[in-house]
């Protein structure tokens, strides 16, 4: 077992844990995932959310058991082969390069609401700057940072669903539309567009809660792993219920699904119906210190990852280095990797987003199949007295676990159908395959 540095504290886990779940894609992504399934997205919510704790307890196990830097593409490695755990380490740090230039980018966009003569590539350095300066200083300071960050986020929702309990209670607000609890149902039913619409918010739904399994990673540079790992994971049903269902629900009932278009944010409606004029502005500073905390966390994730990736000679030696328990090298040259991304990330057109959250998402749940199919690798080896003396274990084992990798398998079958997605499908396939071709051809000597 290695070394930790111990940077962590239950405190920063438990809101790394609350904030990886907490942002773009539930402030602005929601709408579309709305759109698409009607008031039935909630339904969606449920299902993806089971998908994700199950995928967590299985990190969670393995994290307890085993904390290792490297985390989930360590696990891979260990119990499905060399292999496994070099592409799903890539495949991670490919997804949180992706999240990272759309978010670099949408706070560009975001600061010219109130400084729109500035150039955009200002603040994509000053972010770069902060970001890049808290994971190069100390763990702890990148904790903190989140922490600040998830705070701020999380009490945005929060306000939001007061807000909409207190329109419905109190009839407050302006009366632009008609609310009630038969909006769930009055306009098409509860599933308008069908089963198709359903499947259709598939993808938008795990782009939301993507970045959840960076848990597991900054775990492993916890004070007390067998302690902080659990706890944090534990409250992921509740905060799927609280953050996702219970929000999205006020929002259908306070709006017709139809009135969610997508224009603003559902979030921003909420504030408009209770005549808050600066609801853009506030919005404006939760969606920055979302996309903050994204590219901090991301960061962070995919350093620790190839750093795990260098010390198995599954990624180039340099980026093994470590300085006072920080991937130096690592988390500069995804630095500069960023800079150069985000300008050509500005050459792209609009649609360049979608196809950026379409793409995420294919890169998150092929990372997350494979920390499922790592978990049930890893039970084969395990004797009845060694599952007994697990201290922390997957509920409703084996069935929970077959259910998130049918659904995942499930998923890459959505892109397939929908041709929307069939960019992001054929980018991810073809990552895949040059990657397992360098594999073969490059890395595999050095390991076997």
């Amino acid at each position: 077992m290695e070394q930790r540095t111990g940077g962590l504290s239950h405190r920063h886990l438990h809101f790394i844990a609350l904030g990886s779940a907490i942002g773009t894609g539930l402030f602005y992504g929601s709408a579309g995932a709305i759109q698409a399934a009607g008031p039935s997205v909630l339904i969606v919510y449920l299902l993806g959310g089971a998908v994700v704790y199950f995928m967590l307890r299985a990190l969670g196990e393995m994290a307890v058991r085993n904390p290792i830097t490297g985390s989930f593409a360590e696990y891979a490695r260990q119990h499905l082969g060399n292999w496994a755990g070099y592409i799903t380490g890539w495949m991670f740090a490919f997804e949180m390069i992706i999240v990272c230039l759309a978010d670099l980018s949408a706070i560009g966009i975001y600061m010219k609401m109130w400084f729109p003569d500035t150039s955009q590539w200002v603040w994509v350095a000053v972010t770069l700057l902060i970001v890049g300066a808290a994971n190069l200083v100390t763990v702890k300071a990148f904790g903190e940072l989140e922490f600040v960050f998830t705070l701020i986020k999380v009490g945005a929702v929060i306000a939001m669903i007061l807000g909409g309990a207190a329109i419905l209670i109190f009839n407050l607000g302006n009366g632009a539309h008609n609310h009630g609890v038969d909006n769930l149902w009055n306009d098409g039913g509860f599933m308008p567009n069908g089963i198709g619409g359903l499947v259709a918010s598939f993808i938008l739904v795990l782009f939301a809660f993507g970045g959840t399994e960076i848990i597991g990673v900054a775990g492993t540079e916890a004070e007390h792993p067998e302690r902080s790992v659990p706890k944090a994971i534990n409250t992921v049903p509740m905060r799927i219920l609280l953050f996702y269902v219970l929000a999205i629900t006020i929002i259908l009932i306070l709006n017709p699904w139809r009135t969610i278009t997508g224009d603003e944010s559902p979030f921003v409606q909420i504030f408009s119906s209770l005549g808050v004029t600066w609801a853009a502005a506030l919005l404006n500073i939760v969606v920055i210190s979302a996309a903050l905390s994204a590219i901090n966390a991301d960061l962070f994730g995919a350093g620790r990852v190839l750093t795990g990736l260098a010390k198995q000679r599954l990624a180039p030696p340099v980026m093994g280095k470590i300085v006072r328990g920080i991937p130096v090298m690592t988390t500069v040259i995804l630095v500069f990797v960023l800079i150069v991304g985000v300008a050509l990330n500005a050459a792209l057109p609009d649609r360049v987003f979608e196809i950026v959250a379409s793409l995420a998402t294919f890169a998150t749940v092929y990372v997350w199949l494979m920390i499922l199919l790592a978990h049930v690798a890893s039970r084969r080896n395990l004797t009845p007295s060694d599952v007994a003396a697990l201290k922390y274990r997957v509920p409703f084992w084996p069935f929970g676990q077959y259910f998130a990798i049918a659904f995942i398998v499930g998923t890459f079958g959505i892109m397939a159908w929908i041709p929307d997605y069939h960019v992001a499908l054929v980018v991810g396939v073809g990552f895949l395959a040059v990657m397992s071709a360098l594999y073969f051809l490059v890395v595999r000597h050095r390991v076997e």
